[in-house]
Parts: C-alpha cells; sequence; structure tokens
C-alpha cells in the first residue's frame, strides 16, 4: 500500500476518531446533510496542515487542534470554547498513545534490530496501534459519560463491545512483534490491508451499534409515551365519567325534590323525614373525597380510589397538603398513575387479602412518597430488577417502574424498592 494512501486512511481516521469523541459530548438529534461536508474539510485541511508543517511541531499541533475545534463546533454544535477544550484533549490523546506506541516498539524490536534496517510498515503499524488505543478510550470515556443511549447497554454487552479494539491491539501488536522484516511488497500491502480493515472493522461494528441502541431507546421512548398518554387518557375518561354520573345524580336530585315537597303538601312528616334519610345516606357515593390542595393530584387519586374499590381493593390514602408541590403535571400524572397501576394489578391477583397503603407528605423540604401493596406471586429479581412471569407482552413490563424512576431521577430524587411480609414497597423521595 502506497505511503500516500496510508497516510489519507489514517487521517481518516483521525478525523472519524474525533467525530466519535465529540459526539460523546455534543448534541446530535438530527443528521444534516452538511455533516459529510464538514467531514471531508476536516480531514482536507488536517491532511494540508501535516503535510505542509511537518518541519514545525508546535505550530502544527496547534493547527490541528483549531481544525478539530472547528470541526466540533460545526458538526456537534459544542460551544466554541468548549470546543477548544475538547479538541485539546483529543489532540492530546492522540500525541499520547502514539508516544506510548513508538515507545514501546522501540524498547522491544528496535534494540534487537539488525543492521539498522527500517521500514515503512513498522511505522505504519505503530500509528495504527496508536489509533486503536484512542478508539478503545473513546469508547471507555462514552461508557461513563454516554447518557441515556449507552444506559441501556449492560456491562456485559459493553465487554463484548471493547473485545474487537482489544483484539486488534493484540492483532497489531503481533504483526509488530513477528514481521519485522519484510522481503516482498506484497507481505507489506497484506500486512497493511489487514491492520487498516481491522480498525476500520471495529468503528463500522461501533457504528452499527450504535444505531441499534438509538433505535432501541426511540422504541423505549415511544413507549414511554404511549404509556403516559394512556394513563392520562384513562384520567380524562375517568373524570368524565364521573362528571356524567354527577350529572345524572344532579337531574334525580330534582325528580327528589318534587317527591319531597310533595311529601310536604300532604303533611306526611314521617314518611318525608324517612325519605330525607335515605337521601342523605347516598349523598357521599360517587363524590370526590380526597383533597390535597392540588387539582392534577386530587384526579388522580379519586379516579384511582374508584377504580380500586371497583375491583374490591381497599386504598388506604395519607395525604398532607400538596399544594407546594412543583412538578410538571405530566410527571405528576406518570408517576402516581404508574404507581397505583402496579399495585392495583398486583392486588387484583390476590386471591383474600386486598390492600393498598399509600402515603404523600412534604416533610423537611422533602416530597414523600410511599406506596405499600399486597401481592400473590413471589418476586423474582434479575439483574436487580424484577422478572416478569408474563408470558405475552414482554417488553411492556417493567415500564411503568421505569417511568417512575425516571421521572424521580429528573427531579433529583430517589428511591427503594423492596418486598417484606407479603407486601411489595416502594419508596420515593424528591427535593421541593
Amino acid at each position: 500500500m502506497s505511503d500516500f494512501i496510508s497516510e489519507v486512511l489514517i487521517i481518516f481516521f483521525e478525523v472519524f476518531l474525533c467525530k466519535m469523541f465529540c459526539e460523546i459530548f455534543g448534541n446530535r438529534c438530527r443528521r444534516c446533510r452538511t455533516d459529510g461536508i464538514w467531514f471531508m474539510l476536516a480531514g482536507l485541511f488536517v491532511f494540508v496542515a501535516a503535510r505542509k508543517l511537518s518541519g514545525f511541531f508546535a505550530i502544527k499541533e496547534a493547527v490541528m487542534v483549531s481544525i478539530f475545534a472547528v470541526f466540533m463546533f460545526q458538526y456537534a454544535k459544542i460551544r466554541i470554547g468548549k470546543a477548544f477544550i475538547l479538541a485539546l484533549l483529543y489532540q492530546a490523546m492522540l500525541l499520547s498513545t502514539e508516544y506510548l506506541a513508538y515507545s514501546a516498539n522501540n524498547r522491544f524490536h528496535l534494540e534487537n534490530e539488525a543492521e539498522g534496517r527500517q521500514y515503512s510498515i513498522e511505522s505504519v503499524l505503530v500509528i495504527l496501534l496508536g489509533k486503536a488505543i484512542v478508539f478503545l478510550c473513546i469508547l471507555v470515556i462514552k461508557k461513563r459519560l454516554g447518557g441515556k443511549p449507552t444506559d441501556l447497554l449492560s456491562d456485559t454487552d459493553w465487554l463484548r463491545i471493547m473485545v474487537f479494539p482489544v483484539f486488534t491491539i493484540i492483532t497489531i501488536v503481533a504483526m509488530l512483534s513477528v514481521f519485522r522484516y519484510i522481503e516482498t511488497s506484497g507481505q507489506v500491502m497484506l500486512l497493511s490491508v489487514s491492520a487498516f480493515g481491522m480498525l476500520g472493522i471495529n468503528i463500522v461494528v461501533f457504528y452499527i451499534i450504535n444505531d441499534i441502541v438509538e433505535r432501541k431507546e426511540q422504541t423505549y421512548e415511544d413507549r414511554i409515551l404511549r404509556i403516559q398518554a394512556e394513563n392520562q387518557a384513562g384520567l380524562y375518561r375517568s373524570a368524565s365519567e364521573h362528571f356524567n354520573r354527577q350529572k345524572k345524580k344532579a337531574h334525580e336530585y330534582k325528580n327528589q325534590i318534587v317527591c319531597m315537597r310533595a311529601l310536604l303538601k300532604e303533611r306526611q312528616y314521617e314518611k318525608l323525614e324517612e325519605y330525607i334519610k335515605e337521601l342523605y345516606g347516598g349523598l357521599d357515593s360517587g363524590m370526590d373525597t380526597i383533597d390535597t390542595n392540588n387539582v392534577i393530584i386530587n384526579a388522580v387519586l379519586n379516579a384511582k380510589y374508584r377504580e380500586a374499590e371497583a375491583s374490591g381493593i381497599v386504598l388506604l390514602i395519607k395525604v398532607g397538603d400538596l399544594s407546594g408541590l412543583i412538578m410538571a403535571d405530566q410527571d405528576i400524572v406518570a408517576l402516581l398513575c404508574n404507581l397505583l397501576d402496579n399495585a392495583i394489578e398486583a392486588c387484583g391477583k390476590c386471591g383474600e387479602r386486598k390492600v393498598i397503603k399509600l402515603k404523600i407528605a412534604i416533610e423537611d423540604g422533602m416530597v414523600k412518597i410511599g406506596i405499600k401493596n399486597t401481592f400473590q406471586n413471589p418476586l423474582v429479581y434479575e439483574n436487580g430488577e424484577i422478572k416478569t412471569t408474563k408470558t405475552v407482552w414482554k417488553e411492556e413490563h417493567g415500564l411503568g417502574i421505569k417511568n417512575i424512576t425516571e421521572v424521580t431521577k429528573k427531579y433529583g430524587g430517589s428511591y427503594v424498592i423492596k418486598d417484606e411480609d407479603g407486601e411489595f414497597c416502594f419508596s420515593i423521595v424528591i427535593p421541593v
């Protein structure tokens, strides 16, 4: 492989690794048509700088940092000041890994090289070794700082991904150790293609996995949004049904007033008294009985109270004044609806004792939410999460709990899940 092609491919890898690095810290919500243009321009400028400024190390490095910073600013929408800092860190990572590779190679190989013979393939392999180490470092950084998409991958998944760059590093080291003396141009071509190919495959595999994770995240978010929409729709439907019942009762009360006037006109006082007592006893049925000074919480709790009552479940609620609760309405609905829906579903499967205990209060500057419910089937935990016993729609299981935990984390809160004495307990603490 000619020196020119090798140099172009090495610069391509440098820019591509820079792209991967800045994606960790930047906001890449959309792919733009100009992304490819900026990538090609960055590669062209890096190539020119490497060629023209090869004899001026400090100036060349300053120009490289500037090129990478502008690329990060345009491609990943990173603020220019932050882009320069990240570009400086990236360039330092390139230099340090390349120096490490050269030092290791010189120490273990070139000391014993006969007649001081040097081959261009060796310098290319050392440079590619440095790039493979940088790729591995970027994977580690992405694992630590990558955000939500990377959270969907378990530690085991990350170890499997990192097998590729580790294998590439070991293979290039083996090439440097075994193939110190190249006799034919065919051997040079074979080793060059192998080294470049392995590093290229690493990047391709990474982006395939990254694309799968992003699609998985989008699917997950769509399910969460659908569950939230179903919760809100159910809440509105319950409120509408309750309003219709109240409207119907208001119409009935008109007829009852007519009846009372008739009894009063006929001086049937005893029958009127009995009728009023019977009527008074039914006034509270169907009326909203829970008032927390928060309209949204009132709507959720009253709706779920009626739902639990209809399912034969005893719902014990202890609440305080929640007028000081500052949370978005959709988050309140998501939090409480998912908590109560899970509890009602679990209690519905119980044969005898069906009890839910809910406490919501603002104490010591914290919103404290605790819910306990009876359950029948023993809980099975897998990787710290409750394992479903459902045979259908397994992908839907656990989204309710994940929705709860995401809302809790969004407001800087914490939660504890445990089961004891036949009761499932979910405790949440959120700063006001």
